[in-house]
């Protein structure tokens, strides 16, 4: 059955208390939203409409960064769900399948939640998802009748009995698009909020004779965020998940509460994480590496045997190849090492490709920014960059060179040449003992004054 998504998408999100639109708010290093579109992509959808409202433009730029085929709708008024889902009606016109609506607040409905929800609507008109809640709070209610699902009740409109039920709506709902707008635009307002309910759709549908039922998952996956409280507790639940996730899949993590994940960080099996480590977006840590303590890592990725940190920092574009070595107080970005490499203490390499073997010694950095442009630095196979040395791109060291320490070098150099930039140096004998007899009777002469 050919599906399309609605994801709901245009609230303000006043309790947030921030001018970032609610559903932008990250968590794991994504946009809420984000993690309610991947949700549905397992479904490969035919369409996907995001519904936006309050700041449309973030929101759009957002979705269609993450996918360039998501179209938006403007809901410039928020009279309910189901109005903000009657606003994909023109975008949906003559799509002949299904249609899941998801809500770019709820962040962690797992795909095979949303299969199973697929799988139903084989033999029902429309499926609601449900949970069984622990305290049913203010959420809407459920009203089963055996494996039928007769109606849905929001708390505001329910009677004491049907409060007492603990069975509840998550919001998300399936049904045939031609049969979703049609029942929307039945729904009337006549309630306590004097909005338009999607849930109204289940009575309509029952008294039209057709189906409903409901499939049910854990609580935590309808986990709504609409506070900087709710925001907090979901990061925290998502990196709960992940951590457990990663130690099954045969992951080390020395101290697993100290690593924090992101919503597409990978690692392979026999990794070791020591503590204190932050994966930021697009980062890949193949079998067998290391990753030690206080080290962040974003855009990057390990090949096996390397060892990264402790204190390293690897930027976009960082690609470290087999057995590599970055150690402390060390940034790499948007570079290439290749295998054996090492850069080992107290550097930056930026804009550059350091050959296989390598060794950059302590405080190098390729001077690759000139305050307009950026600049590539070549490091040739086996060569030994000395301490201290700066340098200035464009330029390149030949394989098997080595550089001076405290050199800057300008202009390339050659395979297996020596390169030395540096003033030569100078001794005054005798002047040192001079220049502090100068200076103590500068500052007596200063504290007498003084006084």
């Amino acid at each position: 059955m050919t599906t399309a998504l609605i994801v709901l998408a245009a609230g303000m999100g006043t309790r947030m208390n921030s001018d970032l639109p609610k559903v932008l708010h990250p968590v794991a290093g994504a946009p809420l939203l984000i993690h309610a579109m991947k949700s549905g992509a397992v479904l490969e959808p035919a369409q996907t409409i995001i519904v936006a409202g309050h700041g449309a433009d973030a929101v759009t730029k957002v979705a269609q960064d993450w996918d360039e085929g998501a179209q938006i709708v403007l809901q410039s008024e928020q009279k309910g769900t189901a109005h903000a889902v009657d606003m994909a009606r023109d975008a949906l016109a003559g799509f002949d399948g299904d249609v899941i609506v998801l809500y770019g607040d709820t962040p962690f409905i797992r795909p095979e939640t949303l299969q199973a929800m697929q799988s139903a609507r084989a033999a029902h008109d429309v499926v609601v998802l449900g949970f069984q809640a622990a305290d049913p709070g203010r959420y809407g209610r459920l009203v089963m009748a055996g494996d039928t699902l007769d109606r849905i009740v929001e708390f505001k409109d329910a009677t004491e009995d049907e409060r007492a039920i603990t069975l509840c709506n998550s919001g998300v709902i399936a049904a045939d698009a031609t049969t979703l707008f049609d029942l929307i635009a039945q729904v009337g307002n006549d309630n306590a909020s004097g909005e338009y309910y999607l849930t109204d759709v289940i009575a309509l549908a029952r008294a039209a004779g057709l189906s409903a039922t409901a499939v049910t998952c854990d609580q935590a996956e309808t986990l709504g965020v609409n506070s900087r409280a709710e925001l907090a507790g979901a990061e925290a639940a998502f990196q709960a998940r992940a951590r457990a996730q990663a130690l099954e899949d045969g992951v080390t993590l020395i101290a697993p509460d100290t690593v924090h994940f992101a919503h597409d960080t990978v690692l392979g099996r026999d990794a070791l994480v020591e503590p204190n480590v932050v994966f930021g977006p697009g980062v890949t840590v193949e079998t067998g590496a290391t990753i030690r303590a206080f080290s962040h890592l974003e855009g990057c990725h390990v090949s096996r045997g390397a060892v990264v940190g402790p204190y390293a920092r690897l930027r976009p574009g960082a690609e470290l190849a087999e057995d590599v070595r970055v150690g402390n107080f060390v940034e790499i970005k948007n570079a290439v090492l290749d295998e054996g490499a090492k850069v080992n203490h107290l550097s930056y390499i930026g804009d550059a490709h350091v050959g296989a073997g390598a060794n950059i010694g302590a405080g190098t950095i390729t001077c690759n920014y000139d305050g307009v442009m950026k600049h590539h630095t070549k490091i040739g196979a086996g060569a030994f960059i000395g301490s201290n040395t700066m340098l200035v791109a464009p330029v390149q060291v030949g394989a098997g060179a080595m550089t001076a320490s405290g050199s800057v070098i300008t202009r390339d150099v050659g395979d297996d040449a020596l390169a030395l930039g540096r003033a030569p140096q100078v001794e005054k004998p005798g002047m040192a003992a001079r220049l502090f007899e100068m200076l103590r009777a500068k500052k007596a002469k200063r504290d007498k004054g003084a006084k």
